[in-house]
């Protein structure tokens, strides 16, 4: 593929925690525009990947490139202007209401805590609520709303620092299905029409089967299949990722995941 259409490139990364290796020699490129998903039972090395991706950890070997460049020579502020992070856990003061907690989106663009264009965070605050949908919430307290409008309401302050690039760690986790959906749905969304890179973080196969472009799957450590969904995602490699018998059928021309 075309070089321009790179991301990301990870090469011979290494990482560890103290003499735990958790990261082992991995190499991967990740192409602009797709919807990459990271897959592997907990303790595979995702989480950990996601973090040395976003900065928060710092390999022991290898190197990450973003767009060519080395990402330990880039600033955390600079990357923030790249890439932005919806993590796993996330909290707020009790009386922040949504549109203020948008609106930190747009700090990476202040120098010393002041906005050089007040008008142009306007507008994207405006914008990444009006497209979330968390509009009619701004004046609430973030802290009043449900688990999904939540999770919508931090996307939003992901999207108001207005990057090519969003980074999701189990955007899913701990909300009911229908919410689940919402979200999923919502991701996608920002793909297909803003044609935003998006990488994250699913334990649901099902899940990281429609709505990937790309998985890559983990075990112990290392990639041991990347490619789009219905290439990875199969009885065999389930059995070997998560050490369970699962098969693979279709109904209406839709793949699903039953249990043997």
């Amino acid at each position: 593929m075309d070089n321009n259409s790179i991301t990301y490139s990870v090469k011979d990364l290494f990482f560890s925690y103290g003499r735990h290796e958790v990261i082992k020699n991995l190499s991967f490129d990740l192409h602009k525009g797709k919807i990459t998903t990271l897959i592997g039972a907990n303790g595979c090395g995702k989480s950990t990947l996601f973090q040395l991706m976003t900065k928060n950890l710092k390999p022991n070997g290898g190197e990450i490139l973003l767009g060519g460049r080395r990402l330990a020579d880039i600033r955390l502020k600079d990357l923030a202007r790249e890439a932005a992070i919806v993590h796993q856990y996330n909290t707020a003061p009790d009386d922040l209401t949504v549109e203020k907690l948008i609106s930190y989106g747009r700090t990476p663009y202040h120098t010393l805590g002041i906005s050089s264009n007040a008008e142009e965070d306007e507008e994207k605050i405006k914008w990444a609520m009006e497209i979330t949908h968390t509009a009619k919430h701004k004046d609430k307290p973030v802290a009043e709303l449900s688990g999904g409008q939540k999770q919508r309401v931090w996307i939003a302050m992901a999207l108001a620092q207005d990057t090519k690039i969003l980074f999701l760690d189990e955007p899913t986790t701990y909300l009911d299905i229908r919410y689940q959906l919402q979200i999923l749905k919502l991701i996608r969304k920002l793909n297909r029409e803003l044609g935003l890179t998006i990488i994250m973080v699913l334990h649901d196969i099902n899940q990281s089967f429609y709505y990937s472009d790309e998985i890559i799957a983990m075990k112990d450590g290392r990639i041991i299949a990347q490619g789009q969904p219905e290439q990875v995602i199969t009885t065999e490699l389930v059995k070997e990722v998560y050490d369970v018998a699962l098969q693979i059928r279709s109904a209406n021309g839709r793949p699903f995941i039953l249990p043997v």
